[in-house]
Formats: C-alpha cells, structure tokens, sequence
C-alpha cells in the first residue's frame, strides 16, 4: 500500500530543508537545541497560523494531540513554556532571513505584472497594527496606544512581498523608503506620503523610476509641454523645474479619471513611457493596499500569542512566509483558486492524506483521507 505524506507535509516540503539548516547554522552559534529544535518551532509556529489558533496554549495543545502526525513532519512536541522561551529569545532576524529567500525562489515563477514595458515594477507602502501599550510596551506610538508599521515593497510580478520591515508605529515611512536598494531601472509608486525631493535625487542618480502624485502646494515652474491625448484622460504633460532641486527636473502629468471625473497630477522621473501608462501605474498601486487588507483579514498578525517584540517579529514573518508558501504553490501547480480558498482549504484539510495538487481540483475530484476529527481542539 502506498504511503501519502499528509498536506501538511507537503506544504512544508516546499521549503528546502538543506537551505534552512544552512541558514541555521549562519544564524545561530553555539550549541544546538537538544529537544526542541528551530525546525520544531517553525512547524509549530506555521501550524498556529494555519489554523489560527487564538493562543500559544492552544496551539500547543492542539500539537500534542497529533503527536504522531507531527513525527512525520520532522518535529516533537512541546511544553507552552519552551515554546514561548523559543519565541521570545531566538532571533526572528532568521525568519526575516527565511521569507526573503523564499520570496527570491517564488519571484523566478511569478506571473509578469500587466504593464507591457520590461521594467520591475514595485509598490511602496506601510500599514499600522495597533497594540494594546500596557501588553506591549516597547511597541511606541502615541500616548495612550502602542502599535507596530509593517514597511512593504510590493513585487508586482505576482504581487509579492518583496522587502517588509517592521518598526514602531512612530516611525516616519521615508525614513525606511531611504534603506531601499533597488536594480537600475525599476520604478516604485508611492502615494504624497513618501515625497522627499533629496530622495527623488538618490533615486534618480541610481537609475530608479518613481511614480507619486504632486503635492498641492509645491512650488515649481514649467520647462516645456508635450502634447497629450484628450480621449485617454491625460489633461497635461510638462517637464517642470522644482524650486526646491533646481537640479533635478522632472516630469509632471495631469490626468482626469473618466469614472470617477477626479483629476490627478502625477510626478515622475520617466520621460520614455506615455502619460497614459504614468497614470495606469499609479492606479496600480492599489494592489498594496490590497495585499495589506488580504493580510490582516487572513493572517494572524493583529493578535499575538507572545509580547516581547521578537515574538511578535518572528510570528510576522512566519505569517508572511505562509503568503509565499501559498502563491509559491499557486504558481508551481496553476491553481486556479483565489489564495484565500487556498488557505481555507488548507485550514480543513492539514493533516489529510492526498497529493496536495488533488485537494484543490474541483470537488469529487480528490479522493481524501480526512483524519482531522482530533486535530483542531477549542481554540
């Protein structure tokens, strides 16, 4: 009789086991753990994800129940105690580590984004999580509140998480835009919020696009005008001269929007694509904000089962790393599911026994061992 490896296993198989050991030993010095590994940690941290666990206590429990299903994943389990020892004292800087190597293996299968042009494309944004300032009081943000800043660089081959980094709340977004390193010749769209002329210059030495929109009251004069096409919306296109960098002279788009009739005045250092698709990238950037709503509705990253600010780190990027997990096998197998379904299929079907391609065929079409009936206790 054939063995079939639980989906749960299959989903961590997407992970390279080497890699993560190598990186481990990067990360790490000294002694190993002798009972609970860092590979235990992270199936127990991608388990309470999964399946949303509501506390350190249930996902815990929850672990122990299948202890002979979570043999064959490579891990043992645990007592809340060690468990929560690991999360506040191993660095998350090795899940940090972690999600960027997996987004660099997903981005080599991304689909391309819309835009005919051959440039990467990126999305800059960040988005506030609030936290209670008494539980978490290292997390600084105003007097009565604490709260944390996810700073995200949205891939749009794919719409993927390339660069995200964590602050508190009170930290300005350009202050972390500046950190960025881009290839020559990508473009990045960021809304008024993110305007610093002496980084538009850093960006432009550097052979990087940017696309934002112009704010009301900056003082500039006109250099010249090209001629625009009333039909696609585009009111103006002018080379204009910043009173503030004389020395940088940038391109300025006035566009109205047929369904809505807002007009926009956008700004950019590319002078080679059309006003048109100036203006169609800007709209584009709304897929950041997408991907923040997706994980906050989808993600355990509002609610924390630690305090201390490496927990919380580390069960960030652990969430993250289930994002790309799950665009990693939507590319791979060309699913035709929203990543949504995905992950609520997964969350039902964790420890089932079926080819992990079969589970999401259309129903009748999987033949599933579902032994899920001890799995998920009350959260």
């Amino acid at each position: 009789m054939s063995f079939t490896n639980s989906i749960f296993n299959q989903f961590l198989s997407l992970i390279n086991r080497s890699e993560f050991n190598k990186l481990e030993k990067e990360k790490f010095t000294g002694r190993k753990p002798r009972k609970f590994s860092l590979w235990s940690q992270f199936v127990h941290l991608m388990f309470i994800q999964v399946t949303e666990r509501k506390s350190l206590r249930a996902g815990v429990r929850n672990m122990k129940v299948s202890k002979k299903k979570i043999y064959h994943l490579g891990a043992t389990p645990v007592c809340r105690s060690t468990f929560s020892d690991a999360n506040n004292t191993r660095p998350a800087s090795f899940f940090e580590s972690l999600f960027c190597k997996l987004f660099e293996k997903a981005r080599t299968i991304a689909p391309k984004h819309k835009f005919s042009f051959d440039n990467p494309l990126y999305s800059l944004d960040a988005s506030t999580i609030d936290l209670n300032k008494t539980s978490f009081p290292w997390a600084l943000f105003r007097k009565n509140k604490g709260g944390i800043k996810l700073h995200t660089l949205l891939d749009h081959n794919g719409y993927l998480p390339a660069v995200v980094t964590v602050s508190n709340a009170k930290t300005h977004d350009v202050k972390k835009a500046k950190t960025l390193r881009l290839e020559k010749g990508a473009i990045v769209v960021f809304d008024r919020g993110y305007i610093d002329y002496d980084w538009f210059a850093d960006l432009d030495q550097n052979e990087n696009f940017f696309v934002t929109r112009l704010k009301s009251n900056a003082d500039y004069k006109v250099l010249s005008r090209r001629q625009t096409d009333k039909k696609q919306g585009v009111t103006s296109d002018q080379t204009i001269e910043l009173k503030k960098r004389t020395d940088l002279p940038l391109r300025r788009v006035g566009y109205k929007d047929p369904e809505t009739n807002k007009h926009y005045k956008f700004l950019t250092n590319n002078f080679d694509l059309d006003a048109k698709t100036i203006a169609d990238i800007y709209k584009e950037r709304w897929e950041v904000e997408i991907f923040f709503r997706w994980i906050k509705q989808n993600l355990k990253i509002k609610t924390f089962v630690g305090r201390s600010e490496n927990a919380v780190l580390t069960q960030i990027y652990v969430a993250l790393i289930v994002y790309l997990l799950l665009a990693l096998l939507k590319f791979s197998s060309k699913i035709d599911l929203s990543m949504q379904k995905m992950l609520q299929i997964l969350q039902l079907n964790l420890f089932s026994k079926a080819s992990i391609e079969a589970l999401f065929d259309p129903p009748g079409n999987a033949k599933i061992n579902n032994d899920n009936s001890q799995l998920l206790l009350p959260i």
